[in-house]
């Protein structure tokens, strides 16, 4: 693994952890809270956004608008099956999720559930520069490239690993003021 690919690698995987922490609940309405929600469609897990139209018409309020109304039983099931903590709310045509605030309880759980996700994308990068200084030490071993220039991209690789390790935590002190702040 070269460095440039251990460098594409760690920052495809802080947007993972970015994506997981917009699934995380923060007292206003954001479609992203859905994308985990997974639909079991004629047999087969299909992601919300493929099966309805997701709105936030008002801060504390989500709305989905199935693009085939013989879905909208499926998508309220699936919801009220997940772990978003919502109860759906069907009309007939929408299904309307009402955010309520956060207890202060609530959100000592959603700071601890946004630590996880930080903590798992930290050692996503960890494992990634563990892979990168695998290839440099077989590199030099093979005697592809000299000892100089294997600890020179082991250097580089660690100021990777320290920069991308930063952003996560500068990621998760976001989302912990977001979750925290009323």
């Amino acid at each position: 693994m070269k460095l440039d690919e251990a460098e594409s690698t760690m920052q495809k995987t802080v947007e993972s952890t970015q994506r997981a922490f917009n699934t995380i609940r923060t007292g206003r309405a954001n479609a992203s809270l859905l994308d985990k929600v997974m639909v079991d469609y004629y047999g087969s897990p299909t992601s919300m956004k493929s099966l309805a139209n997701i709105s936030t018409p008002d801060s504390t309020t989500i709305a989905i608008q199935p693009y085939d109304r013989g879905t909208l039983n499926l998508i309220e099931k699936a919801i009220s099956m997940s772990d978003v903590g919502l109860t759906p709310s069907n009309d007939g045509s929408v299904i309307r999720l009402n955010i309520p605030p956060l207890t202060s309880d609530r959100r000592k759980e959603f700071v601890k559930l946004a630590a996880k996700y930080a903590e798992e994308g930290r050692v996503a990068i960890r494992n990634i520069r563990r892979d990168a200084l695998d290839s440099i030490r077989k590199q030099e071993k093979a005697s592809e490239i000299s000892e100089d220039e294997a600890k020179n991209q082991q250097d580089k690789l660690q100021k990777l690993t320290d920069k991308y390790t930063a952003k996560i935590g500068d990621l998760l002190a976001e989302k912990e003021k977001d979750i925290t702040t009323v």
